[in-house]
């Protein structure tokens, strides 16, 4: 079951666990946008993508923030909503360092699409 979080408080646990809940919340992420955009199965399990990030040194990391983005995407054209487009930001933000700040709109982003 997907539950709404806290953007805020993820970030400040994020930050304040010196990145281990920040580990936690890629994994939720992750398995919260295959099951909400009806990929589970099919695509990479939250544990899988952070395992292939840690072997390929955050390479990984990127092409998976433009995939969530397309998850996202793909969940709200199923709902009538309009895409963003938000592959790119995400992928973006995650080259120039700030990741857990496209972590924080992926959240938002879903806890608006439950």
């Amino acid at each position: 079951m997907i539950q709404q979080r806290n953007v805020a408080l993820c970030i400040v646990l994020s930050l304040f666990t010196c990145g281990i809940y920040g580990i936690y919340w890629f994994v939720v992420l992750t398995d919260d946008a295959n099951s909400i955009s009806g990929t589970v199965g099919v695509n990479t399990s939250g544990g899988m993508a952070f395992l292939l990030s840690l072997i390929t040194c955050g390479i990984y990391s990127l092409y998976w923030l433009y995939k969530q983005g397309e998850k996202i995407d793909q969940a709200k054209m199923e709902r009538n909503l309009p895409p963003s487009n938000s592959g790119i930001l995400y992928l973006i933000l995650g080259l120039f360092g700030f990741s857990i700040i496209a972590y924080a709109l992926m959240q938002n982003e879903l806890n608006k699409l439950i």
